[in-house]
């Protein structure tokens, strides 16, 4: 079992810091259809150098390490039990390293665990077969692309699409209807996995086992198959592009299964997952607990070095006529005022971390800083302490800003704050109060952990830890920190004339197309 856990620590790094090359090659097609100089361009060249820092660092290529999930088949006879305690140790330890961020917290008290380790964390699912050896399939999904699974119930009626009955037909619109429901708050451009049946819980599971498939395979039911390619050719045809932004590249990767029902329900699950999609898998010899074999690893991969030569051959970084601003906190309103959408803004100096649990606190609390004039930052980072107790930063994207949105508003009238950074957008309670209060929201790329981690030249202090490492509040000296203004204080929103224009999109695919 000592070496079956070091062979499970070895999963999970490479699970957090490599994409797999059926991934990798998505991600490098999405990129090629895209146009050279538009923002969503400019998102698939930040990810693709992301990609290559974390190889690189072998550092988590986004900051949100997710729940792990294993499946895994074993052998009859194999210790079950001793399998996941060795799996608890390699989390542990990988936690400890700093390859997987502490994400098990306390529902009831909001205490994290700080190992990853709790009530049902990590998913440990095990299964019976009569091969020879282990094999064990590892997914890391993040809360942003998590919280955008949706689940139909079938008849029901669809924004844009009008009634989805039970029947292939009524499937293909739920399918189409939950990537335009995600927008770029789920880091787009993604993958999907739906399951078709079951009940609610088994629905979602069989989804989620979509997943697993490689990106490449052919699904061997017939059906599927039409539907997986119809859905591919015409979901990008939505225009909401990389990051929401707008574009030719929405969706990665449909994977579709099916599985019986009863006769009162008809469920479509859909389990969505962002373009860092860390889904890795190994064969272990159960004799001796070695790997044997690296599993999604078929076929060429992608030197992403070359990839991006040709992005600043194509497009030498310039986007059309868009302006770039640098910003140097305390900002005042007259800078803010100025700004408007599309414009690519990169700041200097001294940007604080807050998420859910900072935001609620801030509500009822003072700050433990002056925020007036200065940047809240949307992230929860991967933080490790060196030989010399300074806290060092090992990955720093932005995570989902709608969550926030029941207080953004609101505390930055309050306490004077001038930008929030985040990605995916926000609503109209936030975008009235970046009009009233002169803000302004910046969007930066989802998961481009190791991109912003490089931006971040040291941290400067730490308040509310108590609340964990990812929702403590953070300050960070930042140098050329970019991202671009998607709200402004004149009342424009990128995202919501996005989703406005991918639904009179999506009304094109209201007629039937399967009998």
């Amino acid at each position: 079992m000592e070496q079956f856990q070091q062979s499970m620590y070895q999963l999970i790094v490479e699970t957090s810091t490599k994409l797999p090359k059926d991934v990798r090659r998505a991600i490098a097609r999405a990129k090629a259809r895209e146009n050279a100089g538009t923002r969503a361009a400019m998102a698939l060249t930040t990810i693709a150098g992301n990609i290559k820092m974390a190889e690189e660092n072998v550092s988590p290529i986004c900051q949100d390490t997710g729940l792990p999930t294993f499946k895994i088949k074993v052998p009859v006879g194999v210790n079950q039990i001793k399998m996941k305690e060795a799996i608890h140790a390699a989390i542990v330890q990988a936690t400890k390293d700093g390859k997987l961020r502490p994400n098990s917290v306390d529902s009831l008290t909001g205490k994290n665990s700080g190992d990853n380790l709790g009530v049902g964390i990590p998913v440990i699912k095990f299964e019976q077969w009569e091969n020879d050896y282990i094999d064990v399939r590892l997914i890391l999904k993040g809360g942003g692309c998590e919280n955008k699974n949706i689940q139909y119930s079938l008849p029901c009626e669809l924004e844009g699409l009008g009634r989805a009955g039970r029947d292939l037909d009524g499937i293909r619109k739920c399918i189409l209807h939950a990537v335009y429901q995600a927008q770029g708050q789920g880091c787009s451009a993604g993958f999907i996995g739906v399951g078709i049946g079951g009940d609610r819980a088994s629905g979602y599971e069989l989804a989620k086992d979509q997943l697993f498939r490689s990106v490449d395979d052919v699904n061997p039911n017939e059906d599927l198959r039409r539907l997986e390619e119809y859905i591919m050719e015409n979901a990008n045809k939505l225009g909401i592009g990389t990051m929401g932004f707008g574009g030719e590249s929405t969706l990665l990767g449909c994977k579709i299964g099916v599985m019986h029902r009863i006769p009162a329900s008809f469920f479509v699950s859909v389990a969505y997952n962002c373009w860092a999609f860390r889904r890795l898998g190994v064969k272990i010899d159960p004799a001796t607990g070695e790997i044997i074999e690296w599993l999604y690893q078929e076929g060429e991969d992608v030197d992403f070095e070359k990839e991006l030569e040709k992005a600043e051959t194509a497009a030498t970084a310039e986007l059309g006529e868009v302006r770039e601003i640098v910003l140097e906190p305390p900002i005042t309103e007259e800078q803010i005022r100025q700004l408007k959408v599309g414009d690519v803004v990169r700041i200097n100096g001294i940007i604080y971390t807050g998420r859910d649990a900072i935001h609620k606190y801030l509500m009822d609390h003072d700050a433990p800083v002056d925020l007036n004039g200065q940047i809240i930052y949307h992230c929860g980072p991967v933080m490790l302490k060196d030989e010399n107790g300074n806290w060092q930063v090992k990955a720093a994207g932005p995570t989902t800003s709608i969550r926030e949105e029941p207080y953004q508003g609101d505390i930055m009238k309050k306490f004077g704050v001038r930008a929030v950074i985040g990605k995916g957008g926000m609503g109209a309670k936030t975008l009235q109060a970046l009009k009233e209060h002169g803000g302004v929201y910046l969007n930066a790329i989802g998961g481009a952990a190791q991109y912003y981690a490089d931006c971040i030249k040291s941290v400067e202090g730490v308040d509310l830890l108590e609340f964990g490492i990812p929702e403590a509040m953070w300050h960070l000296r930042v140098e050329n920190f970019t991202a671009v203004v998607t709200m402004d204080s004149h009342g424009n929103s990128l995202h919501e004339d996005v989703e406005k224009s991918s639904l009179e999109k999506l009304a094109q695919f209201k007629e039937p197309v399967f009998k």
